[in-house]
């Protein structure tokens, strides 16, 4: 079973994922970071791929992805950094990134590559979902990688409930159509969608992610989820902590007072 099936299996409600960059803060401290974070109790970890144009990203994820180019991060390097994660990482682990680095990679051989080294899913933001269902859903089938969609307070309840009947593993759920960043709270407008898309009943679980900073913000998405991603706040952190992953970790987590 695909690890990320067996986290929402065993555990059903404040599940905390985490995104940060690859390539950031350091060129090879990627599997540092994971193994840092997997320790610190994180339940699922989302592995971004750098890319020089992320629309659906804010500032400190698009810094992060621009340091990490500069210093030679590739989706090949990636996968050459993560090839023996496995012997000592167990929780589910995601890609997140773009298509056109994937495209460059080649979608078969990035999706076998991702068999290779264990990883579990993919989140590509700009992936339309007529195209995941004619071309990409059957390849990504054949390797066993989750291809995790995304849903906005937009999205029209006919292609949620197409969304959850052809893809599994967890539905992404966009606190707002704003790009990616920490916010100090949610308001009303936005708890209503999570409260509607809650009572859909969906088949898949659905994690709720940007602008999740603090425990106001993670009670308020994880009441109506299986739980949280968390990326700019703990981004902004491991870069303050000058790459210190279980210092930024710790400081998220006290934060998050979880």
């Amino acid at each position: 079973m695909n690890r990320i099936n067996q986290l929402f299996e065993t555990k059903r409600e404040n599940i905390l994922s985490i995104y940060f960059c690859a390539g950031d803060p350091t060129a090879d401290g990627t599997a540092d970071v994971i193994r840092t974070l997997q320790q610190k109790g994180v339940d699922m970890l989302e592995i971004g791929i750098p890319f020089s144009d992320p629309m659906a990203d804010g500032p400190v994820i698009q810094d992060a992805a621009t340091r990490a180019l500069r210093r030679g991060m590739t989706l090949r390097r990636l996968f050459a950094q993560l090839r023996d994660i496995r012997r000592d990482v167990h929780i589910p682990l995601l890609l997140m990134g773009y298509l056109n680095p994937i495209m460059q990679y080649g979608f078969e051989a990035f999706c076998r590559s991702c068999r290779e080294c264990g990883i579990d899913g993919a989140i590509i933001p700009d992936l339309p979902f007529k195209d995941y269902m004619e071309e990409y859903r059957p390849v990504a089938q054949k390797y066993g990688v989750h291809l995790i969609m995304l849903i906005t307070p937009e999205t029209s309840e006919e292609r949620i409930r197409q969304i959850d009947e052809h893809t599994d593993g967890f539905i992404y759920m966009v606190s707002s159509a704003a790009i990616t960043g920490a916010q100090r709270d949610f308001n009303e407008q936005k708890q209503a969608y999570f409260r509607r898309i809650e009572a859909m009943h969906l088949r898949n679980p659905r994690m709720i992610g940007f602008g999740i900073s603090n425990r106001q913000t993670f009670e308020a998405a994880a009441a109506h989820a299986a739980g949280c991603i968390i990326g700019s706040k703990f981004v902004s952190l491991l870069a303050e902590e000058k790459g210190d992953a279980a210092r930024a970790a710790d400081r998220l987590l006290a934060a998050l007072q979880r």
